[in-house]
């Protein structure tokens, strides 16, 4: 008899091989139906996830997966882009197809053909998929071997399809999925049929390198998105429209904020309003780092390379590194402060009593990130960090994690998250330090999230070469994540760099490094911060908190010393004297997204006072003027 082990802890038992399929049918008819693919663990092996047709031959654990599972979502995207490729091919014979994976929300595939794809073959590609889903044909596994499939490719003129074959083992079987007249190579899984891709969007078409080369072919990647349901879909579409109106590259310039050029790919030409922004993020943080401990410092930009080889990052991140060469020696450029603050830390030989010792910098760093890669301020080649590292002994490991966690979750809410979510990163492949460093280095951050009662989850091997890390993931207000903060324990580097301590004992020690960051890059948590409010920024960020609008001339001075005695006060304002009509100018500043638009003329001039406009255009009625300043001085102290 063959057990199956379900995941609620019952057992079914079979006396003959049996599929995945038969097993939910056998669970139950909407079950059967619903199936996607399954999850089977034997004894000894790690969960596989494998198609409905897998038949299982011994005891096993299994967990049916539908499309509300994350894995069923990924089924649906992987066989939907397969579906693309069976359409490309019915609709335009001559192209050739390359690759098509899964990616975040959706999926797409890269084709070789002889002309651009246009906005109207998207349409006709996306209704000949619809029909070709309709058509409800199996998608069948089979298993052939390497020459036999480069041979098949081959003769049906796949060419790029043939030279993926062929870079795998000769002595390995190859997976090939057939639905219809069209067959893939893909390792799978796959939907059973094509009947279950119901709700699918292609979305655009791009240009990419064959193997993501620029001295190879430029292939046309289709992008697509593919969901469960209808509604996911609709909800989705709706927050790319959002995404699209928060653009912080358009708000960017609409807003006078920032703007890019060709001149300095990947770097920010920052504009006085843009800078006030940056300025305002800056003090507050110093303030934070004032206020828990921390001792600002400034490392040099530039570090001879031997330095940069003692870390580990010539060997594991040269390819990012910008250098440069001076009298006959090579410098690097610095992608990160780490190593500059271990040569501060090391300027003196420490107690044990004055551990911890915590070093912060808004470090400009370089990293030089392909021109395919660069996304506005949210991936640049220029950064600041609000980088920062605790130096500890490791009975304060776990309490420095803890406390970091506590002071970021705070900072945070300052600027508008409470939603966040906690991720562990562990030991990468390639990496630095003995295993039973990276077991403790491991232990200590999964403890100090649970000490603080932080829910979180485990990505094995997405760790840094140096030491595992905890990020820190914030969801803004269409939905979206944003990894911003991290930590990280690094036991190597110290002791790379000599940084020593003497204990109780009156031993040399060395101490344990935390890297650590809350916002990041400064440039792009700004970035998500323009997004996440859609340009209209909380008042303490806002780069203008008021501006004064007089009626007409005969109140112009008026509102000039209603903006003077707020700049007095420490406020942001100006007055806008020019003699235009009011209406033209309150419409201006309110697509300027100006917290308060102050509207004064003769009456007010009398009273002393000012007719208060907020964002949207609430009116907020007629107060005195020391009333409007409390209560803005109030909304900038609170961050509201």
């Amino acid at each position: 008899m063959i057990q199956i082990t379900l995941p609620d802890g019952s057992q079914r038992e079979f006396e003959n091989p049996v599929s995945i399929n038969d097993i939910a049918y056998s669970i139950g008819t909407g079950l059967g139906r619903a199936a996607l693919a399954g999850k089977v663990t034997f004894e000894g092996t790690e969960p596989e996830l494998v198609d409905t047709s897998f038949v299982i031959d011994r005891d096993a654990k299994l967990a049916i997966v539908t499309a509300k599972d994350a894995d069923g979502l990924d089924v649906l995207r992987h066989s939907t882009a397969h579906l693309l490729a069976y359409a490309v091919k019915e609709l335009f014979p001559d192209a050739q197809v390359t690759i098509g994976p899964v990616i975040d929300n959706g999926f797409y595939y890269d084709f070789s053909y002889k002309r651009p794809f246009t906005p109207e073959d998207l349409q006709a590609i996306e209704k000949k998929m619809a029909e070709l889903a309709k058509q409800d044909e199996q998608v069948v596994r089979e298993e052939w071997d390497r020459d036999e499939a480069v041979k098949f490719f081959r003769g049906i003129g796949e060419e790029y399809k043939a030279e993926i074959i062929a870079s795998i083992p000769a002595e390995q079987k190859i997976s090939l999925y057939r639905e219809g007249k069209f067959v893939d190579l893909c390792r799978g899984p796959h939907v059973p049929s094509t009947g279950k891709l119901k709700v699918f969007k292609l979305m655009k078409v791009a240009g990419a390198y064959w193997r993501g080369d620029s001295k190879n072919e430029m292939l046309q990647r289709i992008y697509g998105t593919a969901w469960a349901t209808k509604d996911e879909q609709a909800a989705y579409l709706h927050m790319l429209e959002e995404a699209e109106k928060r653009d912080h590259r358009r708000l960017g310039r609409e807003l006078d904020l920032f703007h890019f050029q060709d001149e300095a790919p990947g770097l920010i030409f920052w504009h006085p309003k843009g800078w006030v922004i940056w300025q305002q993020v800056e003090q507050f943080m110093r303030k934070v780092y004032l206020d828990n401990g921390y001792q600002e410092v400034k490392a040099p930009q530039i570090l001879d390379l031997s330095m940069w080889k003692k870390t580990g990052h010539w060997d594991n991140y040269s390819d990012n590194m910008f250098t440069t060469e001076s009298e006959n020696r090579m410098y690097g450029l610095k992608p990160m402060n780490c190593p500059g603050h271990v040569q501060i830390f090391n300027a003196n030989l420490h107690s044990y009593r004055e551990l911890p010792i915590r070093y912060g910098e808004f470090g400009q760093c370089h990293r030089n990130e392909p021109s395919g890669a660069l996304h506005g301020m949210m991936r640049v080649r220029g950064f600041t960090q609000d980088d920062g590292h605790i130096f500890c002994t490791e009975d304060q490991l776990q309490e420095e994690c803890a406390n970091f966690t506590a002071l970021l979750q705070q900072v945070y809410k300052e600027f508008g998250f409470t939603e966040i979510l906690y991720k562990v990163a562990t030991r990468p492949e390639k990496r630095i330090g003995s295993d039973e460093v990276w077991d403790k280095s491991e232990a200590a951050l999964m403890e100090s999230l649970r000490r603080t009662g932080c829910e979180f989850i485990v990505a094995e091997g997405d760790g840094a070469f140096y030491g595992p890390k905890i990020e820190y993931t914030l969801k803004d207000a269409i939905g979206r994540h944003w990894q911003c903060g991290t930590i990280q324990v690094d036991f190597s580097m110290p002791q790379r760099l000599g940084a020593e301590y003497v204990d109780a004992q009156d031993q040399r020690r060395t101490p344990v490094m935390l890297h650590r960051a809350i916002l990041g890059s400064f440039e792009r948590f700004i970035g998500m911060l323009i997004e996440n409010y859609a340009g209209a920024l909380p008042a303490w960020l806002s780069p203008q908190q008021a501006v004064v609008c007089c009626i007409a001339e005969s109140s112009a001075d008026y509102a000039q010393a209603v903006a003077q005695k707020l700049v007095k006060l420490g406020m942001r304002v100006t007055a806008d004297l020019r003699g235009e009509k009011i209406t033209r100018k309150i419409r201006e500043h309110s697509m300027q997204k100006v917290p308060y638009i102050l509207v004064v003329g003769d009456k007010e001039a009398e009273a002393g006072a000012v007719a208060v406009r907020g964002r949207g255009g609430v009116d907020l009625g007629v107060m005195a003027l020391d009333d409007f300043a409390q209560r803005l001085q109030d909304e900038i102290e609170s961050r509201q």
